[in-house]
């Protein structure tokens, strides 16, 4: 079992900056990949960042530039932090744990075993 837990969202003008973070608990953190993800209003939960056991990272790519996903294995938590944000990032943001894998990571939210109860992003223009 995996337990995660989102912090850092909030209200932020078009323009500003916040950064996210997901506490892991329950299995040994550095073992596994995590990503990011979001949904806004009426559409599908979209993957945003993902980072495997190594540090490797990957993006969505119009997000490339603009988010940073990393970790700290020391306090089980992984980070997202946003920048130049836009009203269309609002969207609630949910961690996710993918347990299973054992080597690079995924960018399908069907291959994640663990989420957290997401954070609420609003960008305001």
């Amino acid at each position: 079992q995996v337990q995660l837990v989102e912090s850092g969202g909030g209200l932020v003008q078009a323009g500003g900056s916040l950064r996210l973070s997901c506490a892991a608990s329950g299995r040994t953190f550095s073992w596994y990949p995590m990503g990011w993800f979001r949904q806004a209003p009426g559409k599908d939960r979209e993957f945003v960042a993902a980072i495997d056991r190594n540090g490797g990272t990957y993006y969505a790519q119009s997000l490339k530039g603009r988010f940073t996903i990393s970790r700290d294995n020391g306090k089980n938590t992984i980070y997202l932090q946003m920048h130049t944000l836009k009203p269309e990032d609002t969207a609630v943001y949910y961690c996710a744990a993918d347990i299973r894998r054992m080597v690079g990571l995924s960018t399908r939210r069907d291959e994640y075993d663990y989420w957290g109860q997401g954070t609420q992003v609003t960008v305001s223009s």
